[in-house]
């Protein structure tokens, strides 16, 4: 993600910092000096605040150890203002599985609160609840109070909260996976407009996480969409077959020519019939402005690539995208170059596939051109990596 800071990798998964944290860290603790009016108070604030995220990281590695029970890889881990967002690389394929790793994360909180809770009464420091305030009052237990919230925020049934992935699995116990998802989606959308409606007479927050809350819905409804339509096809039905490759002693000159010539922006690049390399269209941008246009290919392409097999299913294929890499792929069968896998060419072949479904149906014909599925456009393809368990303030 952009913006975002390395802090470690932890049992396999990479940790980031969104930078907007170190800002509200910030805020936090300047609000904790204001009301006490000490370098103590302001303290005590980003200890909580460093808490408070620590509770939200614990979460999110309760999705990943979880999803990783089922043969299932986190991509990352993001600490973020509004939360935390574990990216795992696909969805578990049973809805019972959907439902322990959905549950997971809410369960962490419960267990922290509870041996926290614990800790604090088998030593006799818990103080009434109404002593306690944002900004003062015990530490601990105020992190009881917050791994409380968490757990039971996260569980309200409205995507991209875990709850609305645990309705969704319950659904899909009985109903096809992609109503599960349209009718969880819904009734996401629907605790949206209440806390919406909610909001304009009460806490303007509320505004904003109905915002949240819709939009998490409607993406997530989307993307199972499009897994959907997917489920049948191989990678071979979609790949473009015509398509022009680089050598890597080529000039990015030539490559420009090559760019300017079609509709193709991404490269291969092959050596004795072998692929070596992708020529991905920001990293030639920025090699021309960095370089010139009479550096050589093999100075700019991307050695670090992966592959899709021409016969692999294209949902599955999809699944292990990272759009933080781009979106092309070059498409081997038997080791050898057949095609590239482009956002373009899915979202025709996509929409291809729509049309022949309205035949078969014998839908009459729209005068209005149809939609494109959700295949966000270049330079890169949106946030496809799967993101489980928005914990945090707002979900």
């Amino acid at each position: 993600m952009k913006w975002s800071l390395k802090i470690g990798r932890i049992m396999g998964i990479d940790v980031y910092v969104h930078l907007t944290f170190l800002l509200l860290l910030g805020l936090v603790g300047a609000a904790h000096w204001l009301n006490g009016r000490s370098l103590e108070a302001g303290l005590t604030g980003v200890l909580f605040f460093i808490g408070l995220f620590l509770c939200v990281l614990l979460h999110e590695y309760g999705h990943a150890l979880a999803a990783r029970r089922y043969g299932i890889a986190t991509r990352d881990i993001t600490l973020l203002p509004i939360g935390g967002v574990a990216r795992l690389e696909r969805m578990p394929e049973k809805p019972s599985q959907e439902l322990v790793v959905a549950l997971a994360g809410p369960l962490v909180n419960v267990v922290i609160a509870a041996g926290l809770y614990a800790g604090l009464q088998f030593s006799g420091q818990w103080q009434p609840l109404h002593s306690l305030s944002a900004t003062s009052g015990s530490l601990v237990e105020r992190l009881v109070v917050v791994n409380v919230f968490l757990a039971l925020f996260n569980l309200l049934p409205a995507f991209p909260m875990d709850g609305g992935r645990v309705l969704r699995a319950v659904l899909a116990l009985r109903l096809d996976y992609a109503r599960a998802t349209r009718l969880a989606a819904s009734i996401g959308q629907g605790m949206a407009i209440l806390f919406g409606a909610l909001g304009l007479f009460t806490n303007p927050m509320l505004i904003l996480i109905a915002f949240f809350v819709w939009i998490g819905a409607a993406q997530e409804a989307a993307a199972v969409e499009m897994r959907s339509a997917l489920g049948d096809c191989a990678v071979r039905e979609a790949m473009q077959t015509e398509f022009r490759t680089l050598s890597p002693q080529d000039t990015l000159r030539e490559a420009v020519r090559a760019m300017l010539a079609g509709s193709q922006q991404d490269f291969p690049v092959t050596e004795d019939g072998r692929i070596v390399g992708i020529l991905p269209h920001a990293r030639l941008l920025q090699a021309l402005a960095d370089q010139g246009d009479s550096a050589l290919v093999t100075a700019a392409m991307d050695r670090d690539f992966e592959s899709l097999d021409a016969n692999e299913p294209l949902d599955s294929a999809m699944a292990r995208v990272d759009p933080e890499r781009g979106f092309t792929r070059p498409v081997l069968r038997d080791g050898l170059l057949v095609g590239l896998l482009t956002a373009e060419n899915l979202g025709e072949y996509l929409m291809v596939r729509a049309a022949l479904e309205r035949r078969r149906h014998r839908q009459p014909p729209k005068l209005s051109v149809p939609l494109a599925p959700p295949v966000i456009p270049r330079p890169a393809m949106g946030k496809l990596g799967l993101a489980f368990g928005k914990s945090g303030p707002l979900g």
